[in-house]
């Protein structure tokens, strides 16, 4: 079963219903012990990260998460939530994020209109799993205003070029972040959420 973490943010139903769509298991909660206790989580999330910090300290799933990964299960942040998987971001103000990832979450500064939304193709930098059969220069569907600045390069799995290089595909042991919504990016998204799927079953 995948954990598809409610912390009260995020499109949860519609990555629910893609689970669903390539046969996986997936339960949307916030119940500590679940999410704990299942094979796989994702991480979704829209909106400020801030508030989503705020949001997941307060219901104490930042320690759920922390210990989960420790104890070897897979996790997958997508869009906002690959974001939070960081040391810290500077939107709004300086938060600090999970920290299983180094590096920091900074705002676009580039001459093309923020946020970066809309299809834009994948440039793949090293093997990984969740990018398991998806083709060099796949499309996929971005919403965002912030991108990751990662400080540890073997991290990097795939990018974008929207004014500046942009993580797209990170991982990290069995961490795994998408800056893109798999749910909306059509057979290459749905490749990725299948690769999730098969490395927990």
């Amino acid at each position: 079963m995948i954990s598809i973490v409610d912390y009260g943010m995020g499109n949860l139903r519609s990555v629910q219903k893609a689970l669903e769509f390539i046969g996986a298991e997936a339960e949307i909660t916030g119940d500590k012990h679940k999410i704990l206790n299942s094979r796989g989580i994702i991480l979704p999330g829209v909106g400020a990260f801030p508030d989503a910090m705020d949001n997941i300290k307060k219901l104490g799933i930042d320690t759920v998460l922390n210990e989960a990964v420790n104890e070897g299960t897979p996790l997958m942040g997508i869009c906002l939530g690959m974001q939070l998987l960081f040391d810290e971001s500077e939107e709004v103000r300086n938060t600090k994020g999970l920290g299983l990832l180094k590096g920091k979450i900074k705002k676009f500064n580039v001459d093309l209109k923020i946020p970066h939304m809309g299809w834009n193709n994948l440039i793949i930098d090293s093997d990984c799993e969740i990018l398991k059969d998806v083709k060099e220069g796949s499309y996929v569907y971005f919403v965002h205003s912030y991108y990751a600045k990662i400080q540890e390069e073997e991290v990097l799995k795939a990018h974008s070029f929207y004014g500046i290089n942009t993580p797209a595909v990170v991982s990290k042991g069995n961490v795994f972040g998408l800056q893109f919504h798999p749910e909306k990016s059509g057979e290459p998204g749905m490749q990725m959420l299948k690769n999730f799927w098969e490395l927990i079953k």
